[in-house]
């Protein structure tokens, strides 16, 4: 019997003979390897330091929650603005603190609910908003001079911006008091999300007029929200969410700055957003790391005051993470998403609802994803010390870890000129493309494992009630307004405006002052963002799928190697490779779908034609033809399936090419699937389907079987 203190080695020797040798490190998709154990000696050297003083690792207040807890700001916004209204105020009355707004795409897109690129967006994905009295009622009975109100909005920033304004100030509020965050953050959008309007120079010209103005007149307004969120939506890591956003962060500052304007005097309003996903200690040191970068960052770009260098941040549990399959699961997921952005240190927190898999949220969802937050602040006592996590051994290694790796591809970011030419260049986003593959392709192969979707499966699953929006009657109901406003306003004035508009962005004069202007003679949100367009342009890309990735995951595979026989033997009785358009209709810009689609099915030997993004029906099928398509598959992630989707396989019958299979996939209610098998749809793959299974289904319809693979059943 010894008194001895057990060493390293004596808990090395004990835990591998439990496991039985079996290697107890994980590689992370970072490429980080977490140890089973972490002790004092890999913490050595690294000082926390203490909330509330730089470099703010452990918070950017002294007392964080046991002072004030976080702002519970959910994200919502569908249908139209007096739907839209009525919601945000059962919300707040049930405990909301703030808002945040959801805009349908039309908006986001710069297009009035009349234009006929948006038949099928207006009010899907959020509020439309075509006019100040749009605006006006949004916000009606809402006083904000007393509500802290967020935006997300990146594309038609300037007429969203301006109507905000004006509807503050006939609602009695000056500027100076309205109080919130816009989103504005134009570079996540070229790399990521895609709902840009202008060409990236002018983009950030917009940016810089926004900072000047807000800087002059909007002294409690959040002037950017520097966005990662969609970059781990889109399949980024951690480390490079982490990575591309202080980059972003650091253009938006140099051209902060390259304007004219003092560092110290805008830099103290910009904040962040970044997503919270799964990876629950990774997302608690992400956010401490993201502090000591972002104090890094702008002490090397010159800031002086302390507050120019803190990082302010909201944040919201991961949409990606969320399953149609099993989705009372989601409660649990956001449960645990939401304390590690907690323990994080956030400002502000969004929870997603069980069913934002496949819809927006119902009344019932959305109280659920709040009351998480309540009940985390007032009934677990977690908010009453301060960092709890601080100190713990793995979290902070981990941090560090994250610092360290983070500032790699923040210097290469640096020494190539920029975020900009960056993301001009592509390679961010090729590098969260693959990393989205690479995911995909270990969740197909179950190496990740999703309960309720690759694991425990259900056998049977009962449909949930989801909120479904008439976009026909939305739509019709917004062209009434506008017209209404067109009729009322004084028509020479608002033309003369919108002319003033057009000559300021020709000669470098602040767009949002002008906007202001226009909004306040009634011009439109479609008319603001033309007469930009005018002198800028409007900007387009089509995707590029990686190659190889996924397939390369998949190696001496039997039944990849089975399907990449059947390509070749559709190929052979063709005399062609089998070839599939991926159509990207409606304005919705989220191409993860579409790309790992892309990339899964012209790696297993389809011949795959990426449409460009934002397509009509007429388009999609012009395309198909001049393509000489087998089959279509239409993406949808934004709710349009149900008018999109039937238009095409109209138009592909019309043109006598009813020949050419459609496939649909992305966000998809089970209940919608009848309908859209009514309309033409051969076949449907909602959120979670394992691409190979969808690579099998689809050379079915081209004639060659291949039997589908056993789904695993609920376990012991």
């Amino acid at each position: 019997m010894t008194d001895s203190k057990p060493t390293l080695a004596d808990w090395q020797a004990a835990a591998a003979k439990e496991v039985k040798g079996k290697d107890l490190i994980w590689a992370t998709p970072e490429g980080i390897d977490v140890k089973p154990l972490y002790t004092a000696e890999d913490v050595a050297g690294i000082d926390p330091g203490l909330p509330g003083f730089a470099p703010f690792t452990r918070g950017v207040r002294a007392s964080m929650y046991a002072g004030r807890p976080w702002t519970i700001r959910q994200y919502a916004g569908f249908s139209t603005a007096e739907e839209s209204n009525a919601f945000y105020h059962r919300n707040l009355k049930a405990g909301q603190k703030g808002l945040s707004v959801a805009f349908d795409l039309a908006t986001h897109r710069g297009y009035d609910s009349d234009h006929p690129r948006v038949t099928g967006d207006v009010g899907k994905a959020g509020v439309a908003i075509d006019s100040v009295e749009d605006m006006k009622i949004l916000f009606d009975g809402i006083p904000l001079d007393q509500m802290s109100v967020s935006m997300t909005m990146n594309g038609a920033v300037i007429p969203i911006l301006a109507f905000f304004i004006v509807a503050g100030e006939e609602q009695g509020v000056p500027q100076a008091q309205l109080d919130g965050t816009i989103q504005n953050d134009i570079l996540k959008e070229f790399m990521v999300r895609n709902t840009y309007i202008y060409p990236p120079e002018p983009s950030m010209r917009i940016i810089s007029d926004i900072f000047a103005y807000t800087s002059a007149n909007m002294p409690k307004f959040n002037s950017i929200s520097i966005s990662g969120y969609h970059m781990q939506e889109a399949g980024a890591t951690q480390v490079q969410e982490l990575a591309f956003t202080i980059a972003d962060g650091m253009e938006y500052v140099k051209y902060g700055v390259a304007s004219g304007l003092d560092i110290d005097k805008f830099a103290g309003r910009l904040s962040f957003f970044f997503a919270i996903g799964m990876n629950f200690f990774m997302e608690i040191a992400k956010l401490r790391a993201a502090r000591v970068l972002w104090h890094r960052v702008m002490t090397k770009l010159g800031a002086k005051d302390e507050r120019s260098k803190m990082l302010r941040t909201h944040c919201q549990t991961s949409g990606v993470s969320l399953t149609e399959q099993d989705p009372y699961n989601n409660v649990m997921r956001t449960t645990i998403e939401a304390m590690a952005a907690m323990l994080g240190g956030t400002q502000s927190l969004h929870t997603n609802a069980l069913d934002e898999a496949i819809a927006l949220p119902t009344d019932f969802s959305a109280r659920i994803a709040r009351n998480t937050q309540i009940v985390i602040q007032e009934e677990t006592g977690m908010t009453k010390v301060v960092d709890p996590l601080g100190g713990s051994y793995y979290v902070e290694a981990l941090t560090q870890e994250l610092v360290d790796r983070a500032w790699e591809i923040i210097e290469r970011v640096d020494a190539e000129g920029g975020m900009a030419k960056a993301v001009a260049a592509g390679w961010p986003k090729a590098m969260i493309e693959e990393a989205a593959a690479a995911k995909a392709a270990r969740i197909d192969r179950k190496e990740e494992i999703i309960v309720g979707v690759n694991k425990y499966r259900l056998a049977d699953e009962e449909p949930i009630d989801i909120l479904e929006v008439d976009n026909h009657a939305v739509r019709e109901a917004q062209i009434a307004r506008i017209n209404r406003v067109k009729a009322a306003r004084d028509e020479a004035a608002a033309q003369a405006a919108l002319d003033a508009l057009r000559k300021g962005a020709a000669a470098k004069e602040n767009l949002l002052a002008l906007a202001v202007e226009a909004a306040r003679k009634r011009a439109t949100l479609g008319e603001i963002s033309a007469a930009m367009e005018d002198v800028f342009g409007r900007y387009g890309t089509s995707p590029t799928p990686v190659k190889g990735v996924y397939g390369g995951a998949y190696g001496d595979d039997a039944r990849w190697a089975q399907l990449m026989d059947g390509v070749a033997a559709v190929g052979r009785r063709k005399g062609r490779r089998p070839r599939m358009l991926v159509a990207k209709m409606g304005q919705d810009g989220h191409d993860r779908g579409a790309n790992l689609v892309s990339s899964a099915f012209g790696d297993l030997g389809f011949e795959v034609v990426a449409g460009p993004l934002f397509q009509t029906p007429q388009e999609a099928a012009d395309l198909a033809i001049k393509s000489d398509v087998d089959v279509v598959g239409a993406s949808s992630l934004a709710a349009g399936h149900k008018t999109l989707i039937p238009e095409l396989i109209g138009l592909l019958r019309q043109a006598g090419r009813s020949d050419i299979k459609v496939v649909a996939g992305g966000v998809i209610p089970a209940q919608d699937y009848q309908f859209l098998r009514d309309a033409g749809v051969q076949g449907i793959f909602g959120p979670g389907t394992n691409l190979v299974d969808a690579a099998g289904e689809v050379l079915r319809l081209l004639g060659h079987n291949i039997p589908p693979e056993g789904i695993e059943e609920a376990a012991e």
